[in-house]
């Protein structure tokens, strides 16, 4: 269940069109994107576009820290069953 509590600057994180409040403004862009897409202007747009695209780097980032990571322990467990074997 996502946390609607309005954090101390509730008037930068609160979405303009329902009214729900964010823990950050990134967040909140992500939101009007995907909830309000009919309603939203063309500042709103930009912003959401450039949210979405931090997001999917972030994701990217993430994803090739856990390839890693999942190479590492493979390896990891092909040497120690080579070295016990």
């Amino acid at each position: 269940m996502t946390d609607t509590h309005a954090p101390e600057n509730a008037d930068a994180s609160t979405c303009p069109h329902c009214g729900m409040a964010f823990p950050t403004e990134t967040i909140r862009d992500l939101h009007i994107g995907r909830s309000h897409r009919d309603a939203m202007r063309d500042g709103e747009r930009d912003a959401y576009e450039e949210a979405y695209h931090e997001d999917a780097d972030d994701l990217r980032l993430f994803q090739y820290k856990a390839l890693g990571a999942l190479v590492l322990v493979y390896f990891f467990f092909l040497i120690t069953y080579a070295v016990a074997a």
